[in-house]
């Protein structure tokens, strides 16, 4: 496949955290242009973030590279390291196995949009920093292993 129809991509929104760790990313939103390219190895989605969202809980990854490329608007990187702003044609990445959890907030009055890419590990797993949360391949858990 060649040129990706981007308006026919499969969109998504939303997030499957348990309650209450979903209210700010249910605003997020995105297009699998991976999927539409029919790719297996590496995922690619177009993301857009309205003014307040979040696109995840701060979070790392066992075994997923991941990168993002901000195209429009203005967003807040939150790291272990603080608070750093993005703008369009800015990037981050994140390597694998680095205990590092990250997001990204829209603290403007305007939609922002970036890629997310990254790798498509089945076995991932990983935690989110600042809440008792983890996921599996089998979904998530408390830190303790408790399943929500």
């Amino acid at each position: 496949m060649a040129k990706i129809d981007v308006a026919a991509a499969p969109e998504r929104s939303g997030c499957r955290y348990p309650a209450p760790f979903d209210v700010p990313c249910r605003a997020r939103a995105w297009k699998s242009l991976g999927d539409a390219a029919g790719l297996t190895q590496f995922g690619v989605n177009l993301c857009t973030l309205p003014p307040g969202a979040w696109s995840s809980q701060r979070h790392w990854h066992e075994r997923e590279d991941e990168f993002v490329y901000v195209l429009t608007g203005e967003l807040v990187l939150v790291t272990d390291a603080g608070e750093e702003i993005l703008r369009a044609g800015d990037c981050a990445g994140f390597k694998a196995g680095t205990r590092d959890g990250h997001c990204l907030r829209n603290r403007g009055d305007l939609v922002a949009t970036f890629l997310a890419i990254g790798s498509r590990d089945a076995a991932d797993s990983g935690s989110y920093s600042d809440i008792d949360l983890r996921f599996t391949p089998q979904g998530f858990t408390r830190k303790d292993g408790t399943p929500y």
